[in-house]
């Protein structure tokens, strides 16, 4: 079976087997990216550490996925204007 034939089949199925299967294609994922680097490890523990004592600028969902709309909406913008 080829993997578009796969797809084909998986997409077949119902929402929680789908669901299902996608999250252990994730996991799946995960398993092969154990390995950071050394300096990834120090900046993760840094934000950690920040986030636990209180003085990281924590930013609600919201207003950072409205700055990513505005943003990704003038790039459109500039594109339109580019190709007009």
């Amino acid at each position: 079976m080829t993997s578009l034939e796969l797809i084909e089949e998986a997409l077949h199925l119902p929402r929680a087997d789908r669901a299902h299967l996608a999250s252990k294609l994730l996991e799946s994922l995960d398993e092969d990216d154990h390995e950071m680097s050394d300096e990834w490890l120090v900046e993760i523990r840094r934000r950690v550490q920040e986030m636990k004592s209180g003085t990281a600028k924590m930013i609600p969902h919201e207003e950072v996925m409205s700055n990513v709309r505005a943003r990704l909406a003038k790039k459109r913008e500039a594109r339109a204007a580019q190709a007009s």
